[in-house]
């Protein structure tokens, strides 16, 4: 078996190259942009009209993580330390959305 392909393909994941693409595909203006807003709004109401908690929890997951991203990539991507306060609110930012989105998916019953 060759791995190389593998190694090749997860090459695309490492963090400079994540945060280059985030860069490029303005990810950070997202949460500025009044038709995104507009429509995961109207989205969230639907799904809160129909009780659709899938889709609510995702619409909650996609722009708390456009916020997250927009606030990480306003402050700088350049990481001096493991101390560093940028990279200690993206992470604890991030498992608090994901913790949040597990917790309605599947803990939480109505």
């Amino acid at each position: 078996m060759d791995f190389s392909s593998v190694a090749e393909f997860f090459q695309h994941f490492q963090t400079d190259r994540v945060i280059e693409f985030l860069n490029e595909m303005n990810v950070g203006q997202l949460i500025y942009n009044p038709i995104f807003l507009g429509t995961m709004g109207v989205l969230a109401v639907i799904a809160l009209i129909m009780r659709w908690r899938m889709l609510l929890v995702t619409l909650f997951s996609v722009v708390g993580f456009a916020g997250l991203i927009s606030y990480t990539l306003e402050r700088g991507t350049n990481i001096s330390s493991p101390n560093d306060p940028t990279l200690l609110i993206f992470v604890v930012g991030g498992a608090v959305l994901v913790m949040a989105a597990i917790y309605f998916l599947f803990i939480k019953n109505d």
